[in-house]
């Protein structure tokens, strides 16, 4: 299953220069594999390495949109827009796109919040 960013346009000027394109960019979810991409980064770790996913909001504008870092741990951002996102946790951390350490954790800001949740539990409780 693949789940969309939702791109806000006003933030376009944070997220189009890091290659990140409507319609090509998101979170695919199969019952083996996590991969997210934006623009040029990409993350992809087996499924099996995910232990939670949740939703979350309420999100500044200067700590959701772009690619970021976590200010209070190894977490990372793929970020297009502040409606919300999910956080998705890995068992082992994966390589990191950014900075000098691994990710423990990634959020994403796709479209539809509660589905990628939803996709991602579920295929986890399948597995």
């Amino acid at each position: 299953m693949f789940f969309p960013y939702r791109f806000d346009r006003k933030f376009i000027g944070l997220w189009w220069p890091l290659g990140a394109r409507e319609g090509v960019d998101g979170v695919t979810v199969t019952d083996q594999s996590f991969t997210a991409s934006f623009g040029r980064a990409r993350v992809e770790t087996p499924l099996a390495n995910v232990t939670d996913a949740h939703v979350t909001r309420d999100y500044q504008w200067w700590k959701a949109v772009g690619i970021r870092l976590s200010f209070a741990d190894d977490g990372l951002t793929f970020g297009t827009s502040t409606h919300g996102g999910v956080c998705v946790h890995f068992d082992e951390k994966v390589r990191r796109v950014i900075g000098s350490k691994d990710h423990s954790a990634l959020t994403v800001t796709v479209d539809d919040l509660d589905g990628l949740a939803q996709a991602i539990n579920e295929a986890k409780g399948a597995a």
